[in-house]
């Protein structure tokens, strides 16, 4: 599995968020808080919203905001969103019976089932 860095910013967003609750936040403190380029931050904010994870509002004090408590996110959904995978073997891996037989099936499950429960909150 490799998270692209599309990915780990939408991380890093929803993490900026989630500090920052009580109203809406400007794109562009979020852009500078992390070090990114307000463009860039922009369609990750779009994805982000189109998957219903945020909601923005644009104009004069527009920003972004959580739509959820982050406990309720996880990591999983976020990368989900920003990735379109998350699985560490693609769905049609056929795993070797040395793979099988070695449990290496079983370490590439429980990643993905830690990544998919790990909560935004205790990031």
């Amino acid at each position: 599995m490799l998270i692209s860095s599309r990915g780990r910013y939408a991380l890093l967003v929803m993490i900026d968020l989630a500090g920052h609750r009580g109203g809406l936040v400007p794109g562009r403190q979020i852009a500078e808080r992390l070090e990114l380029s307000q463009k860039y931050l922009e369609r990750i904010l779009r994805t982000l919203a189109e998957a219903g994870l945020i909601e923005g509002s644009h104009g004069k004090g527009g920003g972004y905001r959580l739509l959820r408590s982050p406990a309720d996110y996880t990591a999983g959904e976020i990368l989900r969103a920003a990735e379109g995978t998350l699985a560490c073997l693609g769905e049609d891996v056929q795993l070797t019976p040395a793979e099988t037989a070695s449990g290496v099936s079983e370490v590439y499950r429980r990643l993905d089932a830690q990544i998919a429960v790990l909560v935004l909150a205790l990031l």
